[in-house]
């Protein structure tokens, strides 16, 4: 069970001032640690060296310029090998899927895939979710004083958000941003999104992400089998869409595009691993921040640069991805530490990006850690286009909810554990006066 804590408890046992840090802080903080009690503060602790070697963990790198360097550098570096993400995808997805891929293979894969991340896809993805019965959620759900997002029959997860908010009820926006990123799962593997098909999307692709451990290179035996049991359930519904040739369906839009049935099947389960949990943490986590620091009215005014600086400083200070793995394919050195084949990097994002201080979208971009939570060079994220779609959505819908001089206000919150990049559990809202 994840622990309860009212927001506004500063003055509290459990509250921001009783522990020095500021609200923002000492929720990103809570949220870090229950996702990861024990590689959240290792990390975090070779903070002030830029390379440091961490028992069990490998070679920490703690800066943005030396960790941008190391993602460049594709001839001493890899994520196939010892200790990098192939060792724990390769077992469960196979070889030929983006996250264990390098040199021609790999590149050609993606300019395969490219079309379905053209910014013409990705917004038709998006507003056909946004058109999607509310089904995925069921009727609605009084929880305490919330109101799960979603009745059968109505308009849709986003305009259900905007509509509820704007009567005055209590949402929980962690759970709509849950069902938004279920209907992308479902999309992927050719499901319609309804509520049975979401909810199981969702416990299938966080049953298998829940498993990674930073300590570990990879899963257990057990676990792999576990994980191909659940992702081959999964995506069973997207084997028959591929062979459909249905276009309508992400996967048959792979075969129209010349994706064989393998590759297919390895994209779609390493979109579902790695895309859905990052859009379903971060929207929850930027709404939140922006309640801590005052930033609501101008993250949700009419004024596109605003929100970008904002979503992108919202990017920075929740580090989508906290680490990013590779292997040491040749000699080399990182930052002056010598480091061997068969070594394992660790690229301390979340310590790279939270260097320039907290939540501040006026202040200046650092062009080292820019999107660096997104990775660099051959395998900088392919979905980027469709998350910042998706979170753009979302912020659309609070925005069209916020009339009359009343912005969102964060209720109670509870951090999300178990999970391999750190959430909300759930995060209620509540339209107050600015």
């Amino acid at each position: 069970m994840s622990a309860v804590v009212q927001p506004r408890g500063a003055t509290g046992q459990d509250g921001p001032k009783s522990r020095g840090a500021s609200p923002e802080a000492f929720w990103e903080e809570r949220v870090q640690r229950a996702a990861h009690p024990l590689a959240y503060p290792a990390l975090r602790s070779a903070r002030n060296r830029p390379v440091v070697r961490v028992p069990r963990i490998g070679v920490v790198v703690s800066d943005a310029a030396l960790a941008r360097e190391v993602l460049l550098d594709v001839e001493h570096f890899s994520k196939v090998g010892p200790g990098a993400p192939s060792d724990l995808w390769t077992p469960v997805l196979g070889q030929a899927v983006l996250l264990n891929m390098e040199g021609a293979e790999h590149a050609a894969l993606r300019r395969a895939l490219g079309p379905l991340f053209s910014p013409r896809a990705v917004r038709e993805l998006v507003a056909a979710d946004a058109a999607d019965s509310a089904d995925r959620l069921g009727s609605a759900v009084q929880v305490g004083s919330a109101v799960l997002v979603g009745a059968a029959g109505g308009a849709g997860v986003l305009p259900d958000l905007t509509r509820r908010l704007a009567a005055g009820q209590t949402v929980d926006l962690a759970a709509a941003v849950t069902a938004q990123a279920g209907a992308v799962i479902c999309r992927m593997v050719g499901l319609p999104p309804t509520d049975d098909a979401v909810r199981s999307a969702m416990s299938a692709a966080q049953a298998i992400t829940g498993m990674v451990r930073l300590h570990r290179h990879g899963l257990t035996r057990p676990q792999v089998a576990r994980a191909r049991l659940v992702l081959e359930q999964l995506t069973a519904p997207a084997r028959a869409a591929y062979r459909a040739g249905d276009p309508a369906t992400v996967p048959g839009r792979m075969r129209d595009l010349g994706l064989s049935e393998r590759e297919a099947m390895g994209a779609v389960g390493a979109f579902v691993l790695t895309g859905t949990e990052t859009i379903q943490s971060f929207v929850p986590r930027l709404v939140a921040i922006a309640h801590d620091t005052g930033w609501t009215g101008r993250l949700l005014a009419d004024d596109a640069e605003l929100r970008r600086r904002a979503v992108e400083e919202g990017l920075r200070v929740t580090v989508p991805t906290p680490a990013m793995l590779r292997s040491v394919r040749s000699d080399a050195s990182v930052g002056g530490v010598p480091v061997a084949a068969g070594d394992r990097v660790v690229i301390a994002t979340v310590n790279c990006c939270r260097a320039s201080g907290g939540f501040d979208p006026d202040r200046q971009a650092d062009p080292d850690v820019r999107h660096l939570w997104f990775g660099a060079g051959p395998h900088f994220c392919l979905g980027m286009p469709l998350a910042l779609a998706q979170v753009d959505a979302v912020l659309d819908a609070l925005s069209a909810a916020a009339t009359d001089g009343r912005v969102p206000v964060v209720g109670r919150r509870r951090a999300a554990r178990g999970v391999l990049v750190p959430a909300y559990r759930s995060l209620e809202l509540t339209l107050e006066a600015a």
